[in-house]
């Protein structure tokens, strides 16, 4: 029952997640998420095959540290964008704000339980929504294609260490898949204590809570 509810709040988030970036992209004068239904609170039009359905798949089947997936990235022509200089880092870093306010939002919920004579059920799902977006926002702010933090740290970097940075995201997007399975493996192996832990930490600091 846990997984469902996990693999629900995930599904929601991430598609509020992919729409952030959209509006954010049609505020600033592209229209191509818009013009092609990505506004849309429908999870099927924002399903990737991949990232909403195997990997969170294989990662249950595996009896992985932890759940992840993805949506179907929105599309955007930066080209249409009005400013230039901060216009594909402000659509980028619109998915990670829209996950930090859910899980403020429902912080202050778990927070105001005893207040709101809320029921535990409820402020477990609320808890499991803030756990969840604060994962989705971190991870997502990682600087590796095709991640948001990748397009952010391009737009703050210095123009010599810009061009660099671009050659290197070329190098890597030209692997494909390859790439993603690669960063997860990372994630899996390498990284996921030292995440788990901040992504802990910040749970407990916006709920009050421990982890599950």
């Amino acid at each position: 029952m846990e997984q469902i509810a996990f693999i629900g709040v995930l599904i929601v988030s991430v598609v509020l997640h992919e729409m952030a970036h959209g509006y954010a992209a049609n505020a600033m004068g592209d229209p191509t998420a818009r013009l092609q239904g990505r506004l849309s609170g429908n999870p099927l039009v924002h399903i990737d095959p991949i990232g909403s359905v195997l990997v969170p798949a294989f990662l249950i089947l595996t009896n992985a540290q932890f759940l992840f997936g993805w949506a179907k990235p929105v599309p955007y022509n930066p080209y249409n964008l009005r400013n230039q200089k901060w216009g594909e880092a402000l659509v980028a870093a619109a998915g990670p704000a829209t996950n930090v306010l859910l899980a403020i939002v429902f912080a202050v919920i778990v927070r105001s339980a005893d207040v709101l004579n809320l029921s535990a059920s409820f402020v477990e799902l609320s808890a499991y929504i803030v756990y969840i977006n604060i994962l989705l926002a971190f991870f997502n702010l990682i600087p590796f294609p095709p991640l948001d933090g990748s397009k952010i740290l391009t737009a703050l970097l210095p123009l010599r260490a810009r061009m660099n940075y671009q050659n290197f995201l070329m190098k890597v997007q030209s692997f494909g898949l390859l790439a993603t399975f690669l960063l997860l493996f990372i994630m899996i192996q390498i990284l996921w204590v030292p995440f788990a832990t901040l992504v802990g930490y910040v749970f407990m600091l916006f709920t009050g809570m421990r982890m599950f």
